[in-house]
């Protein structure tokens, strides 16, 4: 593999660990900043810890734009400096309002960087290795989820202000990462989308320095020439490759990933384990995230994207179970930790490798960063509407934490249908290639 192409995709692939430590570092301030504030379930749930999710559904929905009008490159730098603020304004928040609006801008970035990081990834990837280059994205989450968990265990001694310790160190990683993301060069695909054909041939010649850039370019104008730039994603001709995003970003969220990772010291603690032994164990789960996540990047190019998917949902169907008996029948200790280890592992290897691939995959050129913007949006839109209602769901008396895991187990085996009978493996094949596939579906 071309090591500048190397070189570049993990630099992009940086605004994943930014994401995965935004999202997770929250989960060592939970309870305290509820007992400083004196919130309500609902409003703690809602406005204190999932103002930041809004920001995100915002940052989905809008981060299109950005990334179509001012290029991939562009939109990663701005994503950097909002994480900075973010982490900054956070820190030194005096009341839950401000706290609520410094999170939101951290959201904002990561719902951008869904968009515009595993777009700039897929369109400077070889076809043989895309899936690994954009996972590394996926990859970089986790680091950051696992780094987060290790960073809050660390910093959890620091007294009655260690949370804000907590929040406030993610500026020091996200201004080096507007740093290195100076350095990479713009998208040749966006270039050429701009009529920028000189820089765009330059780009090429470092991705490719053996090819035949002047054919190489004239095939890439053949087929943008073919693109009508007035369309939109919503035309009846894209509805399948809609219908996928919609679908993988709804699975991922309804197997309740994102309401684990906000809240693991918090479900730990209802599993009955201390304080500190939740937060450590938290750590475990990082930790393990990161290691099946090592493994999906490995085999996401060998076996695709489909047996992934078999592998993570019956994974998640037989984790999920457990995690929903235990709470029924009131099974304590180490066995919750365990079965959720195993839901880790699951969403690692599977949904967690594959989402940002194949939705950065199944779109044309021309409106890849739209229809990234509405996967990402599905996938941010119940990011936030269910781990806001976790607290609520939790204490309720009719429902409580098996009720919600068991729901989470039944709708992965939808997914399970899903993978078998509507997506389409898109391993090893261009992207131009994949656009006529999908579409003739």
């Amino acid at each position: 593999m071309n090591k500048k192409i190397l070189l570049w995709s993990i630099t992009a692939a940086l605004a994943g660990f930014l994401f995965g430590f935004d999202v997770v570092v929250i989960s060592g301030a939970d309870k305290k900043l509820q007992n400083l504030w004196q919130s309500s379930d609902s409003f703690h749930g809602w406005v204190v810890m999932g103002m930041a999710l809004w920001g995100t559904v915002v940052g989905a929905i809008f981060g299109g734009i950005p990334t179509n009008k001012y290029g991939r490159k562009n939109t990663l730098i701005v994503i950097g400096i909002l994480f900075a603020v973010s982490a900054v304004a956070s820190a030194f928040a005096s009341d839950p309002y401000v706290f609520a609006f410094a999170r939101f801008i951290g959201g904002l970035g990561v719902g951008a960087s869904t968009i515009a990081a595993p777009a700039y990834i897929s369109e400077i990837a070889p076809a043989k290795n895309r899936g690994r280059l954009v996972a590394m994205y996926q990859f970089n989450i986790v680091f950051g989820i696992m780094i987060a968990f290790l960073s809050n265990y660390l910093l959890s001694n620091l007294g009655e202000n260690a949370w804000r310790w907590m929040l406030g160190v993610e500026a020091i990683p996200a201004l080096l990462y507007v740093l290195f993301t100076l350095k990479v060069p713009k998208s040749p695909r966006w270039l050429l989308s701009q009529g920028r054909e000189t820089e765009a041939k330059e780009v090429l010649k470092l991705i490719e320095p053996t090819a035949d850039i002047d054919k190489l370019v004239k095939e890439l104008n053949a087929h943008s020439d073919k693109s009508d730039s007035t369309e939109t994603i919503f035309l009846k001709k894209y509805r399948f490759p809609l219908t996928l995003a919609f679908l993988i970003a709804f699975f991922n969220q309804l197997s309740g990933i994102n309401a684990f990772l906000y809240y693991a010291p918090r479900i730990f603690e209802e599993a009955g384990l201390g304080e500190s032994t939740a937060l450590l164990s938290s750590v475990g789960i990082g930790i393990t995230n990161l290691l099946f996540t090592l493994l999906g990047v490995f085999l996401i190019d060998k076996l695709g994207r489909k047996t992934l998917m078999y592998i993570g949902s019956a994974g998640y169907i037989i984790s999920l179970s457990l995690v929903s008996a235990a709470f029924f029948l009131g099974w304590t200790g180490m066995a919750v930790p365990v079965f959720l280890f195993l839901f880790i592992a699951a969403h690692a290897v599977g949904q967690g490798a594959v989402i940002w691939v194949f939705i950065s995959e199944i779109f044309p050129n021309h409106l890849r960063a739209s229809g990234q913007a509405f996967g990402s949006s599905t996938h941010w839109i119940l990011a936030a509407i269910i781990p806001s209602s976790i607290p609520y769901l939790f204490n309720h008396p009719s429902i409580g934490a098996g009720v919600v895991f068991l729901v989470f187990a039944g709708t992965m085996v939808l997914q399970l249908l899903f993978v078998a009978f509507m997506m389409p493996e898109t391993k090893g094949k261009t992207l131009e290639e994949l656009e006529v596939i999908i579409l003739k579906k």
